[in-house]
């Protein structure tokens, strides 16, 4: 049986592909960011030519938002360069490509959930290179599948942003969180699961996968506090400006799709994430 490729290995994504994949008892190779650049022409192609896969998921990339500001050229390469030398690569080889992107391609001025039709308009460096990587799979490898994603969050890492509210909150902590910025809460399980089943029908070109429903980091951080026997007011609103912030977010990135919502709603997500990390813990 042909593999499936997974890039960055040890990233929230690649967990959980590498996780989900087993569970499906479909047979896979993962790759670290240490064993490959994917911004590599040679080191891709001699890869891909070594597994012989059926399908590339791109789960790796440049992820610290705010760092990005200030590291704009290794961010352009990691996230937008690299997707492009493995788009250029499997059109090449002809194997299918999963890559992602984010809602911070969009400017929040919109003020409705953003489809695949609406024009980005990124207000950081790291927007900006998830739109320019964007441009260049598709434009490279027109079969390719580019996922917009946002605010992800699962039980199989503790990076994410529901779980370090509940990890500052067992510590006694109070927790302040933006009550002005509204996304889309993604549970990753269900981004997975939905994308291997796109990849598997073939699917192709821009997606929006997000749970459906919108609410603010805050309403997030509060229900999730809830959910796990905190008391909800340990979870204080803010203004995103007074966090330590440096790149700007749009107020409103909430994701909807014209071409099909394929995720139950995020409330329904977080109560599962919630029974998740309890069956990690047992």
């Amino acid at each position: 049986m042909q593999p499936l490729l997974i890039t960055g290995g040890r990233g929230m994504l690649g967990r959980a592909f590498t996780r989900l994949c087993g569970e499906r008892y479909l047979a896979f190779e993962v790759t670290t960011r240490a064993e490959l650049d994917i911004a590599d022409p040679a080191a891709v192609g001699a890869t891909i030519a070594r597994i012989e896969p059926w399908l590339v998921i791109n789960a790796a990339g440049y992820v610290a938002v705010d760092a990005a500001e200030d590291d704009v050229e290794r961010c352009q390469r990691d996230n937008a360069a690299g997707a492009q030398t493995l788009a250029r690569a499997c059109a090449r080889h002809g194997v299918g490509l999963v890559t992602f992107s984010s809602d911070l391609v969009f400017d929040g001025v919109k003020r409705a959930p953003y489809n695949e039709a609406d024009a980005p308009a990124p207000l950081s460096v790291y927007g900006r290179s998830k739109h320019d990587a964007e441009a260049r799979v598709l434009d490279a490898n027109p079969d390719a599948l580019v996922v917009r994603t946002s605010a992800c969050f699962g039980p199989w890492d503790d990076h994410n942003f529901v779980t370090g509210v509940l990890r500052e909150l067992a510590v006694g902590r109070e927790v302040r969180a933006a009550g002005d910025i509204t996304v889309s809460p993604t549970y990753v399980p269900d981004l997975v699961h939905a994308c291997l089943d796109l990849a598997i029908d073939r699917e192709r070109g821009l997606w929006h996968l997000a749970n459906t429903g919108a609410t603010t980091w805050a309403g997030l951080a509060r229900d999730a506090a809830t959910l796990a026997g905190f008391p909800g007011e340990r979870v204080v609103a803010v203004p995103a400006a007074a966090l330590p912030w440096r790149a700007r977010r749009p107020a409103f990135s909430a994701l909807g799709s014209a071409r099909g919502s394929l995720l139950p709603p995020w409330k329904d997500a977080l109560r599962r994430y919630h029974e998740a990390r309890l069956e990690e813990v047992r």
